[in-house]
């Protein structure tokens, strides 16, 4: 027996009551049907998508916390929480109407401590629009806790994680992202998205905005200690776990799936091809970095392999919906290649990014924006499409991410390090942000290994159980 769609069910029980009732539904009925099926179908198609894209906060916390030193691994998990927590609160309050309430010609101006009538179909959708916006304004928030790890004073990062949710980010999202909401924002504040401007997902909106205020955030912290050397050439400071850091990407690159794909808002089938160009370009992005540091170290470099990943996931989130799974091969390949650089050059600059945030989020989603323009599949297909024009917008958009993120987060970061302060002190970092913040420590029955930032069990010596030093730590002595 063939499969019958939920509408064609729906169809059936309306036809099986007209003829219990001797009457058949009038058209408009079946048209009411038919919308209110659809309806709840995008609302719980959004629904998942969402609780995808919160997954991926566990993704960035294993990521982050692998890329770094054990010492600081309890820290780290407490970042990715609380900037969560602080974000969700602050978006609820007013980020949300600064990014979709009503235009006021630069941001929205309503529907500030978000709430709905819960007993419309408008209502319900607008309770699934706000957990949809929400984990991307989250998204945001948590890029930058990578690049400012292990030297970052914990009440100080707490404000800024409560601002760009209230503020950075949904001013800038008003701009392109506006009219998802309220379509009349189209005609005012919300101007990148009246150009024409293509990012579907978010590598600017969402990845970039976090790329450039990881890039400030960065800067004015300063690198950690021992980062740099007398020569200004950049040291190793290895992670402590490769592990805990490929299963994150692992996590994220199941919920790009929701950030990418549920970005439709709509059970639609557009969904299927945004899914396959979301894995094309992760997969190309993470071979693309792979043979790259290949060639370029001599080494398979699993590190630079794991942001090649994430790299071509934040490419390919601007053009998913318009390009076509070759154009998500290129751009995700190119990703990968660009990430490798990216970093390096990062690194001769003395901006010390322990995690690669600045280059996986800022600089490729940049160039995904861009690349959205340069391979958007009207090109391939012969439909009417100004390259020109399209690329233009996307420039400006690109532009207008750094100049408005980059500078605002700039003061902030300023403005924090002068009062509550941002950077812990040089004992505290010594010893760790475990203990220094939280007296706390991550992995209590394991000792740390100096040399390689990883961990070691400890083994006992004597009848009292002193700890014995570790090999590395011998040979040091």
């Amino acid at each position: 027996m063939r499969r019958m769609t939920a509408i064609q069910v729906l169809l059936l029980a309306l036809s099986l009551a007209a003829g219990a009732q001797d009457q058949a539904p009038t058209p408009k009925e079946l048209q009411d049907a038919i919308a209110a099926v659809q309806k709840q179908a995008d609302i719980v198609w959004t629904m998942v998508a969402a609780a995808l894209v919160f997954f991926m906060q566990a993704g960035f916390a294993m990521v982050e916390t692998g890329f770094t030193r054990a010492k600081n691994a309890g820290n780290i998990m407490m970042k990715n929480l609380t900037d969560c927590c602080m974000g969700a609160l602050a978006f609820w309050a007013v980020g949300f109407g600064l990014m979709f309430g009503r235009s006021n010609g630069l941001t929205g101006w309503s529907n500030f401590l978000t709430d709905f009538n819960n007993s419309t179909p408008e209502g319900q959708w607008g309770f699934t629009f706000w957990l949809f916006q929400v984990v991307f304004a989250a998204t945001a928030a948590t890029i930058v806790s990578g690049a400012m790890a292990e030297r970052t004073k914990f009440s100080g990062y707490l404000i800024y994680s409560f601002i760009i949710s209230l503020f950075v980010y949904p001013v800038f999202g008003h701009w392109a992202w506006g009219n998802l909401l309220d379509p009349g924002n189209a005609e005012s504040g919300a101007w990148l998205a009246r150009r024409g401007f293509i990012d579907f997902a978010g590598s600017t909106v969402v990845h970039s905005v976090g790329g450039w205020a990881a890039l400030a955030g960065a800067m004015v912290l300063g690198p950690r200690l021992g980062k740099y050397g007398k020569d200004g050439k950049a040291r190793v400071i290895p992670g402590h776990s490769l592990t805990l850091a490929t299963l994150g990407v692992f996590i994220l690159f199941l919920g790009w799936f929701g950030f990418n794909a549920g970005s439709t808002t709509a059970a639609n089938g557009l969904q299927a091809r945004i899914a396959v160009n979301t894995l094309l370009a992760g997969c190309l992005g993470a071979l693309g970095a792979l043979l790259t540091s290949w060639v370029k170290f001599r080494v398979p470099d699993i590190g630079m392999t794991l942001n090649g990943c994430l790299a071509g996931l934040v490419a390919i989130t601007s053009p998913c919906a318009t390009v076509t799974p070759l154009g998500a091969v290129l751009i995700g390949a190119l990703a990968g290649i660009i990430v490798v650089f990216s970093v390096l050059f990062f690194d001769r600059l003395r901006v010390d990014d322990p995690v690669g945030a600045i280059s996986v989020h800022g600089v490729c989603g940049a160039f995904g924006t861009i690349a959205a323009a340069l391979f958007h599949e009207n090109l391939f297909t012969g439909q009417p499409y100004n390259l020109g024009t399209q690329l233009m917008t996307q420039l400006i958009g690109v532009a207008a991410a750094f100049a408005w993120t980059f500078p605002v987060c700039w003061l902030m970061f300023k403005a924090i390090a002068l009062t509550v302060g941002l950077r812990v002190s040089a004992e505290e970092e010594i010893a760790g942000l475990d203990l220094g913040e939280h007296s706390a420590t991550a992995y209590p029955d394991f000792a740390p290994s100096p040399a390689t930032g990883g961990i070691s069990l400890p083994r006992p010596a004597g009848a009292l159980g002193v700890v014995a030093p570790t090999r590395a730590e011998t040979a040091e002595a």
